[in-house]
């Protein structure tokens, strides 16, 4: 979903679900079964695309005749992005530390990324199925706030990082040395679970993506927090998850809707349908099939997965093909 700090209405990074041969994830997995009543938030192109939350119950279909969504005009992020992680507060032994940057570091090449490569810019250039994992900091609660923080705080921690403000390094944090102001760049803002987002999260949305002159340079960005204070509104599974996390497996969902969105509609004005719903907004909360991790594998917990990215396997929602009509996969 869009953020407009530079987005249009209530765009979701988890917003209502489109898309064809939904199958539902079994109840084990705690999925929904219906559809979210969309809450529409009224905001202006210089305002933020958002993630609704989880729907209360099961998934909708739609399926939109043509491909279902339209070219605005605007840049795509064509090259090989570069996604870097801010993690922001505590997040001292939480394996998302781990699985967050795994599946980053291998989505790029995956079949579930090549969805991206059916978007194209004016000039007919496709977005290529490259992602590059370029580098991670940790920082404290450090902002006045600390624990509750407001949007233009999740731009001011992104503009931290990239101009070598941030606080002086701890045996926690560790060398803050600046990331570069990359314009091919998506800055993901992870906050933990004692962090709170004031304009909505786990109420109105479950993250959000934007873009923001920042140092001189078109910078994009991303926020996803830990779901774990109100974690039935963001993620499939709450009690078990295919790596062992819930919280953090629910935030992988939702960085990937943030990348892909990223990816085709960096400025909010490039690729969305009627609705202002983005690509990853049109199939939110569907999963395809799915498998349960299950015995005799080691790892077995009774979790529900879709895709194995690298080594981890992942619950992951579908993405929107541009092609033969439009249709959500988990691949193409």
């Amino acid at each position: 979903m869009a953020h407009r700090l530079s987005g249009r209405g209530a765009r979701s990074a988890v917003a209502v679900a489109a898309g064809v041969a939904l199958l539902s994830v079994p109840q084990a997995a705690h999925a929904s079964t219906s559809e979210l009543a969309p809450k529409r938030l009224v905001l202006t192109v210089d305002q933020a695309h958002r993630s609704r939350p989880r729907p209360a119950a099961g998934f909708a279909t739609h399926f939109a005749r043509g491909n279902g969504i339209s070219y605005h005009g605007g840049p795509l992020l064509t090259g090989r992005p570069n996604a870097y992680v801010i993690w922001y507060g505590d997040w001292s032994a939480n394996t998302a530390t781990d699985i967050i940057p795994a599946f980053l570091s291998s989505v790029g090449g995956s079949a579930y990324f090549n969805i991206n490569t059916t978007y194209t810019n004016g000039g007919g250039v496709h977005v290529s199925n490259a992602v590059s994992f370029a580098g991670a900091l940790t920082v404290g609660e450090y902002l006045p706030d600390r624990a509750s923080l407001t949007d233009s705080d999740i731009q001011q921690i992104v503009a931290d990082a990239v101009g070598g403000r941030l606080p002086a390094a701890t045996p926690a944090t560790g060398h803050q040395s600046p990331m570069p102001k990359d314009p091919n760049g998506v800055y993901f803002v992870l906050t933990s679970h004692d962090v709170a987002e004031t304009s909505g999260f786990l109420t109105q949305y479950c993250g959000w993506h934007a873009n923001a002159s920042i140092g001189g340079r078109d910078l994009k960005f991303a926020f996803v927090g830990d779901p774990s204070a109100n974690i039935g509104a963001c993620a499939a599974q709450t009690t078990v998850s295919p790596n062992g996390n819930p919280a953090a497996d629910a935030m992988v969902s939702l960085v990937a809707h943030e990348l892909e969105e990223t990816v085709t509609d960096p400025d909010l004005n490039a690729w969305y349908d009627t609705r202002y719903y983005e690509n990853a907004d049109k199939c939110a909360w569907t999963y395809g099939t799915v498998r349960q991790l299950s015995s005799p594998q080691a790892s077995s917990n009774g979790s529900y997965y879709n895709m194995t990215i690298g080594s981890k396997p992942y619950l992951i929602q579908r993405n929107w093909v541009n092609n033969w009509g439009g249709y959500c996969a988990l691949s193409s």
